[in-house]
């Protein structure tokens, strides 16, 4: 496996170079920036595997650099910064931030945290924006996911509820793949007191989207229980521009 390149973008040089320094020093290769102008240089010269973007960059705003990013690549982002309110967060993840996570910070915590996301982002959900901009056709089904319409291979429109339509965009990012309950409910972030109790939802929410979307839900062609793991989306998956 290749040596994962971050991209640290802050426009503090102290804080910067401290990033910078620690991750090389954890064997990542670390590449600083500045602003949005360095960061599409960096990508345009070579693989960036993850940015680490700091919200407030001067004049320009890591929400809006993050927003435009997400428009034309898939590149991993967590997001940083000093307000850590729930609004704040929101607002990171609703343009398609990875993670978010509030300074200041334990520097072995946010190792953790890039570890966390690159599993994640290789094995579970794509993010809210890849869902907006793709069609996935499948077993004759297709989800536009511009729109959120999901069409039988009659040509009928199903009606799902928010939560299943998470749940279809998290199998169709990862066919054949299969995907822990834990992972399904992060990606939907499903929670609860326990870990049982998030797996019994996932467990509720999957009989839910097999009873529309499976001819006999209770023998499943495409959602398909892969014991002592969790579930595998068993299609084929086509993706094409919305």
């Amino acid at each position: 496996m290749s040596i994962l390149r971050i991209l640290v973008v802050d426009d503090d040089p102290e804080v910067r170079s401290m990033l910078t320094q620690f991750l090389q020093r954890n064997g990542l290769i670390a590449l600083p920036a500045a602003n949005e102008a360095d960061i599409r240089k960096h990508m345009t010269a070579g693989r960036i595997d993850l940015i680490l973007l700091d919200v407030m960059l001067g004049d320009e705003s890591g929400i809006d650099i993050c927003a435009k990013l997400r428009e034309d690549d898939d590149v991993p982002i967590i997001m940083v910064s000093a307000l850590s309110t729930d609004q704040q967060r929101m607002a990171g993840y609703a343009v398609g931030a990875d993670d978010y996570i509030a300074k200041p910070f334990n520097t072995s915590l946010l190792l953790a945290r890039i570890k966390a996301v690159m599993s994640r982002t290789r094995r579970t959900a794509s993010l809210a924006h890849r869902r907006r901009l793709s069609r996935f056709a499948f077993a004759g089904w297709l989800y536009d996911g511009r729109s959120d319409e999901v069409k039988s291979p009659e040509g009928y429109q199903v009606t799902l509820s928010r939560r299943e339509i998470s749940l279809l965009q998290a199998l169709l990012a990862n066919p054949h793949i299969p995907l822990t309950r834990e992972e399904i409910a992060a990606a939907l972030d499903v929670t609860g007191t326990d870990g049982d109790s998030s797996g019994r939802a996932i467990d509720v929410l999957v009989g839910r989207l097999r009873n529309k979307i499976e001819k006999d839900p209770k023998d499943p062609k495409l959602i398909k229980t892969q014991r002592g793991v969790g579930y595998v989306f068993a299609a084929d998956v086509e993706v094409t521009p919305s």
